[in-house]
């Protein structure tokens, strides 16, 4: 088992908390490492489980965890938990998953997950569009597909993100959420293999020559993938499309890392929008 053998490696650094009398991580700590990796292996799926789970009209439980231990993390140790589904049954589903420092392997596992109607667990057939989101992230598919479109095409899903998380989440009154502007500029949609919107954004023109994308939403539980980034680009490639020398927008301050990693930088100091603190940044194209 090797590193290079997971799509899925998730971070995780050892806490104080963590290690016993011996100096070294508790067995038993490994498990809920595990626990953590598949919490990320499916939003690297893009499928925020209990939503999808709900939507499946089931859940998954553990049946069985195998562990070999090789090797001994240690306190402040920077790991990398690797997790893959080896195979299906007909109402199971084999993962194996392995603890790394570095390239070398500390722990191995053998899991077993069993799909079960959720009141009385009772095993079913594991859904054939889980099976297909799970295969196509294995082999190296898009697991979000990002359109581009009209209010009147994407606005309704779109408008339920910018509600769940400007509105809802952030406290921003609706009525500075919604504008006339909508109903004229270009939106992006991102939604995963099941259809469930996930992230949005749009595009109208600030003056000529100039584009600015704004309302950019990711509900919480995507938020650290790469979904945002692949909303954006939609919308630099679009902008880049019609003409525009630059884009420009308005960056929480919470969110200005993700802008510089794209290629945007800081313009003027920040200010207050919506009771919320931003930044003005800009991009060529």
């Amino acid at each position: 088992m090797k590193r290079q053998d997971f799509r899925h490696l998730e971070p995780l650094r050892v806490r104080w908390a963590e290690i016993d009398a011996q100096g070294i991580v508790f067995n038993g700590h490994y498990l809920t490492y595990l626990d953590t990796a598949m919490s990320g292996y499916w939003r690297a799926l893009a499928l925020p489980y209990a939503d999808s789970m709900k939507q499946l009209g089931g859940d998954l439980f553990v049946r069985r965890s195998v562990l070999d231990y090789l090797g001994s993390a240690r306190y402040d140790d920077r790991l990398d938990i690797g997790v893959r589904c080896r195979e299906f049954g007909n109402s199971s589903m084999k993962v194996d998953a392995g603890v790394f420092r570095g390239e070398q392997l500390l722990v191995q596992a053998d899991m077993i997950y069993v799909f079960a109607e959720p009141a009385t667990q009772t095993p079913q057939r594991v859904p054939d569009a889980l099976r297909d989101a799970i295969h196509g992230f294995e082999t190296g598919q898009p697991v979000v597909d990002v359109a581009v479109g009209s209010w009147r095409e994407l606005g309704d899903a779109a408008g339920a993100i910018r509600r769940e998380v400007f509105i809802e989440e952030q406290g921003i009154p609706a009525d500075m959420e919604w504008d006339a502007a909508d109903a004229s500029c270009l939106h992006a949609l991102a939604r995963n293999r099941f259809g469930r919107p996930l992230a949005t954004g749009r595009l109208l023109e600030h003056v000529p020559g100039v584009a600015k994308i704004g309302r950019m939403a990711v509900l919480r539980a995507m938020r650290g993938t790469q979904i945002g980034r692949q909303v954006l680009d939609a919308l630099m490639a679009e902008a880049k499309k019609q003409g525009y020398r630059e884009v420009l927008l308005h960056a929480q301050l919470s969110a200005e890392n993700f802008y510089l990693r794209a290629g945007f930088q800081r313009r003027g100091q920040p200010f207050e929008e919506a009771g919320i603190a931003h930044v003005e940044m800009v991009r060529g194209l």
